[in-house]
Order: structure tokens, then sequence, then C-alpha cells
């Protein structure tokens, strides 16, 4: 049977993921800067705590490797994801495959990533596993990324 919904041009995971920036950035604004900077990794850790077994240990290396190869980030929550960030501008962001009910997990780099390779370079990664080469990769990446 066709659903008589209209598509009023958003999801409703891309409607919660607002609602969970608006409530991030609300948080923010009561703590102050500072409090939310040293609250950041135990709200990233949480938010991966409550992923889905496969997202969840992805993340989880996600985030060991992005504290190891590049401590000057942050963590921080960005749209509900974890996300690792710069004098708090998002420089990458792991995106689990429940989020928007996609087939694989995706890590992210924004703008501010100095991932440039000429004129067109990948932005953001499939992942549907970590095997050690991904894992070097990844550290590498997030290594150039706030060289």
């Amino acid at each position: 049977m066709a659903s008589t919904e209209k598509y009023d041009g958003f999801t409703a995971e891309e409607r919660d993921a607002m609602k969970e920036r608006a409530s991030e950035l609300k948080a923010t604004a009561r703590r102050g800067s500072r409090a939310a900077k040293a609250d950041g990794d135990g709200e990233v850790r949480a938010k991966i705590a409550d992923m889905p077994d496969a997202d969840r240990v992805i993340a989880e290396r996600i985030h060991d490797i992005v504290k190891a190869n590049a401590p000057e980030l942050t963590p921080k929550l960005w749209y509900g994801m974890p996300a690792y960030a710069r004098d708090g501008k998002v420089v990458c962001f792991f995106q689990s495959a429940q989020k928007f009910k996609t087939r694989y997990a995706t890590l992210g780099f924004s703008d501010l990533a100095k991932l440039d390779d000429g004129t067109m370079w990948p932005a953001a990664y499939a992942l549907t596993e970590l095997t050690p080469d991904d894992e070097a990769r990844i550290g590498a990446l997030v290594k150039r990324a706030v060289s």
C-alpha cells in the first residue's frame, strides 16, 4: 500500500538531527565554552555507547584514532554525531549507519581539514568495518587534516 504522507522536504531523521543540534547549541550556551569543551569527551563517549553494536565498535576506534593522532582536536557532539573540532569548528565527524538509516557509517571531513589534493579529493569515507590498514589510513588522514 502506498503511503499517503506528503514529503515536506526533510526526513524524520533529518528533523531529529536538527533538533539535536539546537539542543547542543543551547547546552553550550548555558554551560559556557570552557565547560562545554571539558564535557565534550564524556558526551561523545555516551553517544557512542548508545549506538548499535556495529556502529559502536567503529565509532570507539575512530574516537581513539582521532585522540591519538590529533590530540589538539576537541570531541563534541554535532547534529547528534561524534565530532572533533579545533577552536569550536568541526574538522571531522563520525556518522553512524543508523543515524540516517544508511547501509554504511561515514567518516567525514569539513572544509577546515587540510586534505586538499589537486582539484578533487574525498571529503567522506564509507565504513563497514575497520581493518588495521583502515585504522592506519584514518590515522594518517586525521594527522594530515590538522597539519
